[in-house]
């Protein structure tokens, strides 16, 4: 009997649009049911009607949208975002009821743009899993920060054939195995955000052992764009309690056009959540492109430093440094919890020394000065300089400190 929204056991959500995947999806939702699991299916479809019955229709997804129905757009585009964000506004009420064990989606390129963002407001940590024909390219923008899984499927989600159907049945049991195997029960200890790139590891790791010490559990996130986007992620899903920003790099890339960029909403998650937050200026001398080959002609006279074959770094100018605070700053700004921003004077990542490629301290000096100027500091948000490297151990024990001083404050009620 297939299970309905009534039932009281979570479900596996299987989604597709049912007019052009409905054979493909219930192959799915039977794989998942010999494996012991409570199934529904959801048609997200919004052109013709699903060939096969769905235990969820679209009417019942697409009334989650007040705004917009999207079954009455005649535009594609926009019926696929008013049926995304309803079938956002459905999975999120369902996840609050107790009601998700998991999602899989199926879908090409429209499919895949209206499930992978209802995916991605469920927890981190919730088994998520996307069979797409855009699965095996760059994924950046469906996946974001969240955890979905993404099952290049080879060939078209386009029937059932001798490929098909071997790889739709191994997203199956994939999720299956997610769902039904118990993840290691989880410590005890406080999770605590940090960032990291190759040129501020050593700072990092110091800071990571430290708080290691102190009985806290740090995450440590690459600085790739899809890092910091995690971060922020799991602050807001309030499984970080903290954070230690070392490396801000991203924000170069954001401002001057690199191919690290967290998004215009980096820090946003973590000023709202009112978490201890210490930040500093980590990799802000380096915008991030590929092979040499890739770096934009009008970057052609800029200091270049070739990182590996595939990674470029650029050197930013005074000018690219201020814009950088400014950026910075304007986040800031807004917080009313405790932040505190530790600036390192003597450079800012390992190519930032000197004798090393990247050491400008007048493009360094621009964006500590800015950034001074354009943060408008309070008893909690607070700049500080400090006369050490970022990469000296006096820095990490400085930001160690700091942050510890902030937690044992919001331990205590105070803060």
């Amino acid at each position: 009997m297939q299970p309905t929204t009534s039932d009281l056991s979570p479900l596996v959500y299987a989604i597709a649009t049912m007019d052009t995947k409905g054979e493909e999806l219930n192959f799915v939702a039977e794989q998942l049911k010999t494996q012991g699991l409570s199934v529904a299916t959801i048609d997200v479809g919004t052109l013709d009607p699903p060939s096969i019955e769905p235990s969820i229709t679209r009417d019942t997804v697409a009334r989650c949208n007040p705004n917009t129905n999207a079954l009455r757009c005649e535009d594609r585009g926009q019926a696929i975002q008013a049926m995304s964000d309803a079938l956002q506004t459905f999975l999120s009420n369902e996840h609050r009821s107790g009601r998700v064990a998991g999602v899989i989606g199926l879908g090409g390129t429209g499919g895949t743009a209206l499930v992978c963002p209802a995916m991605a407001v469920l927890p981190i940590g919730l088994p998520k899993v996307m069979v797409s024909t855009v699965g095996g390219g760059d994924v950046s923008a469906f996946v974001g920060g969240s955890d979905i899984v993404m099952f290049p499927s080879i060939v078209d989600v386009a029937g059932l054939n001798q490929v098909s159907t071997k790889i739709l049945s191994n997203a199956a049991h994939a999720l299956a195995g997610m769902v039904s195997i118990p993840s290691p029960t989880s410590t005890a200890r406080p999770a605590i955000g940090m960032t990291m790139f190759g040129v501020t590891t050593t700072c990092a790791t110091a800071v990571r052992v430290a708080l290691e010490a102190e009985g806290l559990d740090p995450l440590v996130f690459h600085a790739t764009g899809t890092g910091g986007r995690a971060m922020d992620k799991l602050v807001e899903s309030k499984l970080i309690r903290g954070v230690l920003d070392i490396t801000t790099t991203e924000v170069a890339d954001e401002v001057v056009g690199g191919i690290f960029p967290a998004g215009p909403s980096r820090f946003d998650a973590i000023i709202e959540s009112g978490v201890p937050y210490v930040m500093s200026l980590g990799a802000l001398d380096m915008v991030n492109f590929r092979a040499r080959s890739t770096v934009p002609e009008k970057f052609d006279d800029r200091l270049l430093h070739v990182h590996n074959p595939q990674i470029t770094l650029m050197r930013t100018t005074p000018d690219e440094n201020r814009e950088i605070a400014r950026w910075i700053a304007a986040k800031v700004n807004r917080s009313t919890a405790e932040l505190a921003i530790l600036i390192p004077e003597k450079g800012v990542s390992a190519l930032d020394a000197p004798g090393q490629p990247f050491f400008d301290a007048e493009a360094d000096e621009a964006l500590f000065s800015e950034l001074e100027r354009c943060v408008d500091t309070t008893p909690k948000r607070t700049v500080r300089r400090l006369p050490y490297h970022i990469n000296d151990p006096e820095f990490a024990n400085a930001l160690t400190g700091t942050f510890r001083s902030m937690w044992n404050l919001s331990q205590d009620g105070s803060a």
